[in-house]
């Protein structure tokens, strides 16, 4: 009975490895509108699905794009604008009739997964945080009453500058004057209805204004030797890691460390005024198609390993009405003919063929494989400390045997025999295994009982290789 019992789980662990993407982020597009010259609705879906994408956020709730959006199996978060928080705050009535009028008339067939209620109500110049957490209370018990509250989340996107402190990483911490009045009610809020924290980051504006002390490969998830965190020892090989971890660190520092956070917004501009310091097509392309590829090929931050991220990438087009530096009107994907900007990956498919545009330069050679930049080189597969012992030695005999891992390491008397744990030696057989198989989607999964991390572990005195 033991016997088959280990033969199912190695089957189940086999099929695991092709089919799951349990062990993989997600990635989403933000629909922007504030232009006079974009494709209809009903065409813009279509590009949507033409790319794969899974996901869209918008910043309304317009007819059009709902019913477009309609049988398109695109995920959806709609939002619910600032200037109508004060309505939804102070009238029970008024949010029952936004959710029948904008939600309930569309869903399920427009699959709706979530409201983002205001957006960046903290640095609203019309101060209408007092209303968000009424607001946000309001539009749920709203969706309590059509039976939604189950299927749809609330929250509202907060911008890093709700942050007092980021830097380092270990040190960040919410505004003392956000704390009492909104970000706790609006964390419990969270908490009590299983929501997640919405979050906009984007490493463009902190390397705009300090590009003399951050490096451009360290903003554009490009190799580099990485910034260690003082506080905590982490090191880090990306501003964005360093930003969200930030925000994981202001949450702990709260005792949230149960929510979950979904990033709203992140980009870079293709283009920008004279000032606007890293604003170009080839850095734009960088950032976004390797940030694809970070959040894709799954794994956390190095504060949270085990948590991948579900990231909305600003924006769909350019907006040629949008005020402000030549910037914000250049954060687009595509021109609103269609044409892509330039050319990035959005699925897994993609990104077997996708390269970073940028060409090594004198002092600052990148591992290269197959001509391909190893940008995606610096993940470890290990084993879960969490999984059970069963599970765990089912998973490691599945690796060092049908599997292929190189496990002669963890052998009696090899370098990395000792520590002889169990989920020392399997994190050894998984990592060898991942590595073979290039890193691929699925390949450090085995049941649930692996996950990805962007720190190299270290047992004992064993190191976790890069490569096989």
């Amino acid at each position: 009975m033991e016997k088959l019992t280990i033969c199912l789980l190695l089957f189940a662990f086999s099929l695991s490895l092709f089919s799951s993407i349990a062990d993989a982020g997600s990635i989403g597009i933000n629909y922007g509108r504030v232009a006079n010259n974009l494709p209809s609705a009903v065409k813009v879906i279509a590009l949507l699905k033409s790319q794969g994408v899974e996901r869209v956020k918008v910043y309304d709730t317009d007819p059009a794009v709902l019913k477009a959006l309609s049988g398109s199996d695109i995920k959806v978060t709609v939002d619910l604008p600032n200037e109508l928080l004060y309505n939804a705050a102070k009238r029970p009535s008024f949010a029952y009739s936004w959710v029948e009028k904008n939600v309930a008339a569309y869903y399920p067939s427009t699959q709706i997964e979530s409201i983002a209620v205001g957006n960046e109500v903290f640095v609203d110049p019309h101060n209408t945080t007092r209303f968000l957490v009424s607001a946000m209370k309001n539009v749920h018990q709203a969706l309590v009453k059509f039976n939604f509250h189950d299927k749809i989340k609330i929250s509202s996107p907060v911008a890093l500058s709700a942050l007092q402190n980021s830097y380092p990483s270990s040190a960040g911490s919410f505004r003392s004057e956000l704390v009492e009045p909104v970000i706790k009610p609006m964390l419990d809020f969270l908490r009590q209805t299983g929501s997640y924290l919405m979050v906009n980051c984007y490493p463009f504006f902190a390397y705009e204004s300090n590009s003399d002390v951050i490096s451009l490969d360290y903003a554009l998830f490009r190799e580099n030797p990485g910034v260690v965190d003082a506080g905590n020892g982490l090191r880090y090989f990306s501003l964005f890691d360093a930003q969200i971890d930030a925000v994981f660190a202001a949450l702990s520092a709260l005792k949230y460390n149960d929510i979950k956070m979904v990033v709203t917004e992140t980009g870079w501009p293709s283009k920008g005024d004279d000032t606007e310091i890293g604003a170009t097509v080839d850095n734009a392309a960088s950032y976004n198609g390797n940030l694809v590829r970070r959040i894709l090929i799954g794994g956390g931050t190095p504060l949270r390993p085990k948590e991948d991220l579900t990231v909305f990438l600003f924006a769909l087009f350019n907006e040629n009405k949008k005020p402000g530096p030549t910037s914000e009107r250049n954060f687009g994907l595509f021109y609103p003919n269609e044409r892509k900007v330039y050319n990035i990956p959005l699925t897994m498919e993609g990104l077997k063929h996708y390269v970073d545009r940028r060409s090594p330069v004198a002092g600052d050679q990148r591992t290269q494989k197959g001509g391909k930049v190893n940008v995606s080189g610096q993940t470890w597969c290990v084993a879960s400390g969490e999984a059970e012992k069963d599970h765990l030695q089912a998973a490691l005999d599945y690796a060092c045997g049908e599997g292929g891992a190189d496990c002669r390491s963890i052998q009696p008397g090899s370098t990395c025999y000792n520590p002889n744990t169990l989920e020392a030696h399997a994190s050894f057989a998984f990592n060898s295994y991942y590595q073979k198989k290039s890193r691929a989607m699925g390949s450090c999964y085995f049941g649930g009982a692996a996950f990805i991390v962007h720190q190299q572990p270290k047992y004992g005195h064993c190191e976790l290789p890069t490569e096989e």
